[in-house]
């Protein structure tokens, strides 16, 4: 059989242009040459035993690009080639970038037979085989392949293995990359695998005229444009087993004759768990309807078609996504009518009365790939009927991708185009096929009863005849009604928004904690009070006795005994002696500390008795206790050795300020503040600890002591411009607006290039009604602004929009918009107010992103009153670009929030297309502080629209769902900022409370690793506590105690550290250490109950720990 030459010009390689993938929409670039040698081929008889000259054709995107000279085949079943051939890649060409991505070189190796006399030779094709080209698309200039030979039937396989197949051994090589380094590092490639269509329905029947069942999607690419990926030839199966997994994935070329040779290589359908999936019913009461309609009737593709989307591509795509999250995925199945017998235009008018009916349309939430790290999606996707209107509700889609396909599929030439269900009563002009089809359905109408009423797509001929077909009904949609669900895959080489590259963590926790000088062994406890008061005792008698030989030493017999009234009159002596000389008092008060030590520590007592009788019932029990104790001790005379000296551990500025915030987050304040007194002990001449101290008072609404905080630090320098600020804002909370106006002036006279000194004076003129001072001030802003946006664009490169840095009210010779700034500013306040005002009263939570933590513990301010530039892990991606933001970045930091909703009321007039994400952001933060979670979370979603990659916006919505306590929203959303790249300005509490969340739902490794994260960025008590309580909980005891002494190291105070420690000592059967840290436990007033169930259970289970056993 002669190969023809056609075998390569596929429907498939027709169906779709030629750069239909996504085009470059950069500058034109030359054709590069792609060569392509085929070596040898092997293992040539295992295909046919005789076979003894063969020849191989290389074919490329439709194309014959040549075929090799006849070579014999050795005895060993090999044949050498050499044979060399090659394509040039155009961008602009038929062998694009998108080409190279999705068509795969095909290689038919050729029997060549013998000729008899005067006959021309015979050739009979053996196998074919396939090369990927992607490689050339991943940076590499060459490579080299063994592709496997499949056979072409009807090769004799009768006695051969199924598996049995030859191989071709392949190179391919070009000059120069493919690709450029941008290309390299901003393009991506996006592939999408159409795996089967499930629960289809019942009107779905193998039997009756052919069928093409198809599904289509678009691709967004570089500028407005989108091309279509379309997936044809879907195989009907009917109910059985299903499908296995993992399968290959197919090829989608309609020009092989080895079934073989459509598989790619090395790319795999490996299914998974429901629950794992990124669709729909993919929840446990999902389960039994999946596996029953995974082996009932389906349609088939195993399909997967490349993208290559190029940097520009990559950005639409994620504006796209960014823009509208659902994309559709539409479903029909189209009437294949019979091949002709006539002429050619019976040909060509049976392409006309082509139909397509069922059109389905699947919803794809695309969200998930702006998750960093993210680079696939996959699952199962209800498929619905079409229709227009909602189709565009929920994708922004105006019309259905078959309308742009209608040639490609050859569908019609003229005509009008009647998609889906869009109009209450469809019409088309059916042919004499479809009526014939028509009479069959009629026929079949029992079984078949969907068929009259199913969406479909007619189009044809305008000029015959028109009869009216079924009115669509809207209420029977028989995907819906079958509960049909598409399996696909969306997969993406590199992820859009990169994950953080991590460090590999320490194994031993100790390796992270600094070196500090020992702490002496603390014996403390039941045991050692007894052992206290038994030396106290033996040094006093050791005193007496002294005392005694110094009285009666001359006195004193030889050997025999004392008479009685001489004994009484020497001890009357002896206590007028002790008495007179004060020495029987000092014995008294040595003696008492021990005893005090006692009855706190083997008695626990350490509050006042409720009764007088309880009172008397304890003194006679300790005196009896004493009194045997002592008999003890006066057999010992055992001398106390002196304890070493305790090192001092001195906490760093950057350290107290840290454990401040934390506090405050904690809604602790009473702790906050003794941190924050605790660093103006360490150094009252340093201004920020004043400023900083002062905010915690404005987050109290302790406004008075806040102004005394400011003014200190403005006795401190007298030309500090954010002490002269907050001087100024205060003022205006207190209405000393006299002393406001002196602030806000001297700021302005000391730093006139301040923009922050300038606007909050513009805003507190404003609030006098002074609109000439304040409209000056805004303008005096808004120039230092610009000229600062210059500065930083390079001379100017980067200019500032007039919209982006105006004010609500213009300048003279003002423009037809200008808004009375009177007016219009005190109604965006008032409505602002509505919807967030200050706090009513002392903030309950949320407060971690009102002051930016750095590791440094200093606040992001600079001398001059104005934001500095944020640390590289402050999460921002861009500074604010109007003069209000910048105040309100200002603010925050202070907690000065009624000046913040004055300003945020400006930079929401300020914006012709909408506020920013910062706006919303900065909003949000307020709406928190008052614990107005409806608002912030309208807020926030805004936020999430505008910015979806913003760290700072997932990590506040994690706060507020944590606020909520809704643990496992709050669980994705920390889970989401810590991924991306840039750190949230907030990521110590981001981590802590994701390792509080990790804890509550007991999976301690990732606790653990959080925990980790968190020391390594900015160590406390709080996260070498989380350490440690991981640890324990995966009997890590070494690096548990580690941990857990640190957190005792940087906080004492802490009554779950002390709780934890005594669990470790009884597990480790440290009796006096554990009794120690459970007599701390209690001292401090542990709060969390279940820890001290804990603690009582495992200490009845040891037997020890506890004093009063």
């Amino acid at each position: 059989m002669e190969v023809p030459a056609e075998l390569a010009a596929g429907e498939e390689s027709s169906a779709l242009p030629a750069a239909a993938a996504l085009p470059s929409e950069s500058q034109p670039t030359p054709a590069k040459p792609v060569q392509i040698t085929v070596v040898t081929a092997q293992e040539l008889k295992t295909i046919k035993g005789d076979v003894s000259a063969t020849l191989v054709r290389v074919e490329y995107n439709g194309a014959i690009l040549g075929d090799s000279s006849k070579t014999d085949v050795l005895p060993g079943g090999t044949a050498n080639y050499n044979f060399m051939t090659s394509f040039e890649c155009n961008p602009d060409g038929p062998n694009s970038l998108a080409d190279v991505a999705q068509k795969p070189v095909l290689l038919t190796v050729i029997e060549v037979l013998q000729k008899e006399k005067k006959q021309k030779e015979k050739t009979v094709p053996l196998g074919q085989a396939v090369v990927d080209l992607l490689p050339l698309l991943q940076g590499q200039c060459s490579f080299k392949v063994s592709a496997p030979l499949y056979a072409v039937p009807p090769s004799p396989l009768e006695s051969l293995h199924p598996e049995a197949k030859g191989g071709l051994e392949v190179t391919v090589c070009t000059e120069e990359p493919l690709l450029s380094a941008a290309q390299l590092s901003n393009g991506n490639l996006l592939s999408v695998t159409l795996e089967a269509a499930y629960s289809v329905p019942e009107a779905f029947l193998p039997s009756g005229p052919p069928h093409n069942y198809m599904v289509c999607l678009q691709v967004p690419a570089a500028g407005e444009k989108e091309f279509p990926l379309l997936f044809k030839n879907g195989i009907l199966k009917l109910a059985g087993e299903k499908e296995p997994f993992p399968r290959p994935k197919k090829w989608s070329l309609a020009n092989i004759m080895a079934p073989g040779a459509l598989n790619i290589p090395d790319s795999f359908i490996v299914g998974g768990p429901y629950e794992d999936e990124d669709g729909e019913l993919n929840k446990r009461e999902d389960r039994e309807f999946r596996i029953q309609a995974e082996s009932m009737k389906r349609i088939v593709w195993d399909m997967e078609k490349r993208c290559y989307l190029d940097p520009a591509a990559v950005v639409t795509l994620q504006k796209r996504i960014t823009q509208c999250q659902y994309w559709p995925v539409e479903v029909c199945r189209m009437t294949v009518a019979p091949a002709s017998k006539g002429k050619t235009s019976e040909a060509d008018k049976g392409d006309e009365d082509k139909q397509i009916f069922f059109h389905g349309v699947a919803y794809i939430n695309m969200e998930p790939l702006l998750c960093p790290g993210v680079k696939q999606i996959r699952g199962a996707f209800r498929v619905f009927t079409y229709q227009d209107n909602k189709v565009f509700e929920k994708t922004k889609c105006q019309h259905s991708v078959f309308q742009d396909l209608r040639t490609q599929l050859h569908l019609t030439k003229e005509g009008p185009w009647t998609p889906g269900i869009s109009t209450s009563l469809s019409k088309a002009f059916p042919s004499k096929t479809q009526k014939e089809d028509k009479e069959k359905i009629t026929k079949d109408k029992d079984s078949n009863r969907r068929m009259s009423s199913v969406p479909k797509i007619r189009l044809s001929d305008a000029s015959l005849e028109a009869e009216n077909i079924t009115n669509l009904s809207l209420e029977e949609q028989p995907y819906v009604e079958a509960g049909t669900f598409l399996m696909m895959e969306i997969k993406l080489d590199k992820a859009l928004v990169p994950r953080r590259l991590r460090e590999d963590l320490t194994r031993r926790v100790e390796q992270m904690i600094p070196p500090r000088p020992p702490l002496p062994p603390r014996t403390d406890g039941a045991k050692k009070a007894v052992e206290d008061y038994h030396n106290r005792v033996t040094s006093i008698a050791v005193s007496i006795l002294s005392e005694c030989r110094e009285l009666f030493g001359k006195q004193l017999p030889d050997g025999g005994p004392t008479d009685p009234q001489t004994l009484e009159e020497q001890k009357r002596q002896l206590n007028f002696e002790l008495n007179k000389s004060g020495k029987y008092f000092a014995f008294k008060e040595q003696l008492k500390y021990a005893v005090v030590k006692i009855v706190r520590e083997k008695y626990q007592k350490t509050t006042a008795f409720e009764t007088q009788e309880e009172f008397q019932a304890f003194l006679s029990e300790l005196y009896v206790y004493l009194m045997d104790q002592m008999h003890v001790a006066l057999n010992q005379l055992l001398f106390e050795e002196a304890a070493p000296p305790v090192p001092v551990l001195r906490m760093t500025e950057e350290q107290l300020w840290l454990f401040a915030r934390e506090a405050e987050v904690n809604k602790d304040y009473e702790l906050a503040s003794v941190y924050h007194q605790k660093r103006l002990d360490q150094d009252q001449r340093n201004i920020q600890h004043w400023l900083d101290y002062g905010a915690f008072r404005l987050l109290l609404e302790e406004t008075t002591k806040a102004q005394d905080c400011f003014r200190q630090a403005l006795s401190l320098d007298p030309h500090h411009i954010q002490s002269l600020l907050l001087c100024g804002v205060v003022a205006v909370m207190l209405q000393h607006y006299a002393e406001a106006e002196i602030f806000f002036e001297s700021a302005c006279c000391l730093e006139p290039s301040s923009i922050v000194a300038w606007t909050l004076s513009g805003l507190f003129y404003e609030l006098q009604n002074n609109n000439i001072q304040a409209e000056m001030a805004f303008r005096e802003a808004k120039k230092l602004l610009k000229a600062q946006l210059a500065k930083e664009g390079e001379g100017g490169k980067k200019q500032i929009s007039a919209t982006s840095v105006r004010s609500p009210s213009p300048g003279p010779g003002g423009s037809a918009e200008r808004v009375p700034e009177a007016v219009e500013p005190a109604l965006a306040f008032a409505a602002l107010k509505e919807g967030a005002t200050a706090p009513a009263s002392a903030p309950k939570a949320g407060e971690s992103s009102a002051k930016q933590v750095h590791p440094n513990g200093q606040s992001s301010t600079s001398r001059d009153g104005q934001p500095a530039a944020p640390s590289p892990v402050s999460g921002l991606s861009r500074l604010p670009c109007t003069i209000f933001m910048k105040t309100v970045e200002f603010l925050m930091k202070f907690n000065a929030i009624q000046f913040v909703h004055m300003a945020l009321a400006h930079e929401l007039l300020s914006f012709q297309g909408g506020p920013s994400c910062a706006y919303y952001l900065a909003l949000a933060r307020t709406c928190l502080l008052k614990e107005d979670f409806s608002k912030c979370q309208e807020c926030l979603r805004e936020a999430v629209r505008i910015d979806p990659v913003n760290p700072n916006v997932w990590a506040q919505k994690g706060h507020l769902c944590y606020l909520k306590r809704d643990f496992g929203e709050a669980k994705e959303c920390y889970e989401r900022t810590i991924s991306f790249v840039e750190d949230a300005a907030d990521v110590h509490f981001v981590y802590l409370r994701l390792g509080s969340i990790y804890l509550e739902e007991k999976e301690f490794g990732r606790a653990k690793e959080t925990y980790l994260l968190a020391c390594k960025n900015s160590a406390s008590c709080l996260t070498w506590l989380g350490v440690g309580i991981a640890c324990y909980r995966l009997e890590e005891m070494v690096d548990a105690e580690d941990a857990l002494t640190e957190a005792n190291t940087l906080n004492n105070t802490n009554a779950e550290v002390w709780g934890y420690l005594a669990l470790i000592c009884l597990q480790g059967g440290r009796q006096r250490e554990a009794e120690q840290c459970y007599k701390y436990t209690l001292k401090l007033g542990l709060r969390n109950d279940s820890l001290l169930r804990e603690i009582h259970a495992a200490q009845q289970r040891f037997g020890f720990g506890n004093p009063a056993f």
